[in-house]
């Protein structure tokens, strides 16, 4: 088996358990809720909520980078179709930090003893956003190889024609 397919197939596994594992946290969680709803637990019931709605944003990435890798097995990855996916990713990354500063500011009150908690977790907020700038970057790239391709099809069209 190649390398390329090995990886492929590692990666869709990942996915898999990664995307059926949140989903059974986020059933537990919504359970618990639901079935244990215990007075004064509000910022724990919060962090529930965040921690569900950061859930779907990885499960949004897995569908996105599915797709992604779908396309790479057909060979339709460098096609403006694919830039859905790659946006679809960039949105999920974003969303992922802003779940994560939500749970920084539920988390603050708490560490008003330790600030230096808050700041790294801050700082974590600020990391994620740096990794959906890294996936826009690797997004322009994309764009320029579309646009290669595009102009070699073109450019291939009309040498035929000439021939």
């Amino acid at each position: 088996m190649a390398v390329g397919k090995l990886t492929v197939r590692a990666l869709r596994a990942v996915l898999v358990v990664v995307l059926l594992g949140t989903v059974f946290v986020q059933v537990a969680m919504v359970w618990a809720v639901i079935a244990k709803p215990v007075e004064g637990t509000l910022p724990l019931t919060a962090f529930r909520v965040l921690a569900i709605l950061g859930m779907v944003a990885a499960q949004v990435a897995i569908v996105c980078v599915w797709r992604l890798v779908a396309m790479v097995g057909r060979g339709t990855v460098f096609s403006h179709a694919a830039f859905r996916y790659v946006d679809g990713v960039i949105g999920a990354i974003v969303a992922a930090a802003l779940v994560w500063f939500a749970v920084t500011a539920v988390n603050a009150p708490g560490q008003r003893d330790d600030p230096g908690v808050t700041l790294i977790m801050g700082g974590i907020g600020v990391a994620i956003l740096g990794v959906a700038l890294i996936v826009l970057v690797l997004r322009m790239l994309l764009s320029q190889a579309v646009a290669r391709d595009v102009e070699a099809s073109r450019m291939r069209a009309e040498l035929d024609e000439v021939i």
